[in-house]
């Protein structure tokens, strides 16, 4: 057991919306990522997806609406629902995901 400094470990990530896993919290897996620009559309079948922003400001695009979050805000994507995450261009957010093992990072990527 020891303390997790997550802003080392955020300044040690350099590809955008790779995510590091830091902790594992009850069979999850705990991890920080970096965004920038927009990742593909794609949704979870099997399991809700936390984002927790740590740094900047994140919009998950859902099909009916956007949730903007900024340092400090989280949103529970619910399983199966389509969202895409952004990025204002020039801009970056860093987040953290709690999100079972094995989870495809892309979800199941959607054709727009």
């Amino acid at each position: 057991m020891h303390a997790v400094n997550l802003k080392l470990t955020l300044a040690s990530v350099t590809e955008p919306w790779r995510p590091s896993t830091v902790a594992h919290f009850n069979g999850n897996e705990v991890m920080v990522a970096k965004g920038r620009g927009s990742y593909p559309w794609h949704k979870h079948e099997e399991s809700d997806d936390l984002f927790l922003v740590l740094q900047g400001r994140l919009m998950l695009e859902l099909r009916d609406r956007q949730i903007h979050l900024a340092a400090g805000e989280m949103f529970v994507v619910p399983k199966g629902v389509e969202h895409r995450p952004v990025v204002a261009e020039g801009e970056e957010a860093h987040f953290m995901l709690i999100e079972p093992p094995g989870t495809a990072k892309s979800g199941t990527t959607l054709v727009e």
